[in-house]
């Protein structure tokens, strides 16, 4: 399988120097960011920058998604199972999808199966949507005659897989939108609203309350200096989300944080085991060894302290030490994944037991999920109650003082 796990490397384009001081740059196909470094420091290359390849469009309009890829694999499989050959199935497949970028990446496929080569090759030459793990279990399906098997739990990783996301992102969205439609009708407040109330003021002749001479020195401030806030924190956001996709150093640190936050972060520590703990079960029923199965474990548990940590458990497994003891040294896993991860090492069922800690935290994903929300609504409600019944009041208070004086 190690011919198809190169394959299924990403491309990656980067820039640098090399040893006479001369700017180059150019395209390497690896499995992360580290490992194109590693390459060119052998090279004699400094890099300068490094990104992954723009996963683009197929011509013909739309993009395409792991929905769509998760969809493919399960219709796909069903077709073989009803004794369908390949070739017919992807025709059938491909003619019947809506998306036409989707069309044209199973129809590239088909051609090249039709040519001779095998379904793991034909993938392989598209690493953008067809991952190492993906390739490796299809590789592993077609050696052992058991493609249509192979596919079903390929389809049923990605679909368990992308659900999670789906919950860890609602759980952030919802909060977040809210919080910048309160930030919107603030700023409109301040910028078109307070002004309004302090023309009117003016015909007081009185002194007016702090709290309201507070708000309207905000809001001239804001109409005064707006744009040089706006133009801050743009720029505040775009080199943030600058280094956090170049420097693996910042994502490591935002991913330790996310960890530790609270409330979100034991959501994100279930969400990345239950990863785990599903890519180890779904490769290792497929017959991959342990250590190489490891590989795909790390990338797939979708937060870079997790990858870093079964790295480590990879490297300790090849040395001969034991899966439960190696998860152990991490420090990463409750005792309770180490000791059903260590029962299904001794009995032979390490794929079943995986199975189980995916479906246990899985599902404790979605009711941690349910449960932030409900625990966020009040305190969202309370936030925005601040905001504009702050602002409001801060507004009637001069008329209120003049009412009480009459």
């Amino acid at each position: 399988m190690a011919n198809a796990a190169v394959m299924g490397n990403t491309p990656f384009l980067w820039e640098g120097t090399d040893r006479k001081g001369k700017k180059v740059k150019g395209k390497s196909m690896a499995a992360n960011e580290a490992a194109v470094r590693a390459d060119l420091r052998r090279q004699g290359v400094v890099p300068s920058k490094i990104r992954k390849q723009g996963r683009g469009l197929f011509k013909g309009g739309g993009t395409i998604t792991p929905a769509d890829i998760a969809i493919f694999s399960r219709q796909l499989a069903t077709m073989l199972k009803a004794g369908i050959p390949l070739v017919q199935a992807f025709e059938i497949v491909g003619a019947g999808h809506e998306n036409a970028a989707m069309q044209k990446l199973i129809m590239a496929v088909k051609v090249d199966v039709e040519g001779g080569s095998a379904l793991a090759e034909a993938l392989a030459k598209h690493p953008l949507y067809f991952d190492d793990l993906f390739v490796n279990l299809v590789e592993a399906g077609e050696q052992a005659g058991a493609l249509e098997t192979l596919l079903e739990k390929i389809a049923t990783y990605k679909e368990k897989t992308e659900a999670i996301k789906k919950k860890i992102k609602k759980a952030v969205t919802y909060p977040a939108a809210v919080l910048v439609v309160a930030f919107v009708v603030t700023i409109i407040l301040m910028i078109f609203v307070i002004p309004a109330f302090e023309d009117l003021f003016k015909g007081f002749g009185a002194d007016l309350p702090a709290f309201t001479r507070v708000v309207i020195e905000i809001s001239q401030f804001i109409r005064d200096r707006g744009w040089l806030l706006a133009m801050m924190a743009g720029g505040a956001v775009y080199t943030f989300l600058y280094f956090k996709k170049r420097s693996r150093p910042m994502r490591h640190f935002l991913d330790r944080m996310a960890l530790n936050m609270p409330i979100i972060g034991p959501i994100i520590q279930k969400a990345a085991i239950a990863r785990y703990a599903r890519t180890l079960s779904t490769m290792f029923s497929a017959g991959v060894p342990l250590v190489e199965a490891l590989e795909s474990v790390a990338g797939a548990t979708g937060n870079i302290v997790y990858e870093v940590g079964v790295l480590q458990i990879r490297d300790e497994v090849a040395t001969g030490q034991r899966l439960q003891q190696a998860m152990e040294n991490t420090d990463l896993f409750p005792n309770m994944v180490i000791q059903m991860i260590a029962v299904g090492e001794e009995s032979g069922s390490l794929d079943d037991m995986s199975a189980k800690v995916a479906d246990f935290y899985e599902e404790d994903v979605d009711n941690a999920v349910d449960n932030l929300s409900s625990l966020l609504e009040p305190m969202i409600m309370s936030i925005l109650g601040i905001l504009v019944g702050g602002l409001v009041v801060a507004m009637y208070l001069p008329i209120f003082k003049m009412g009480s004086v009459i």
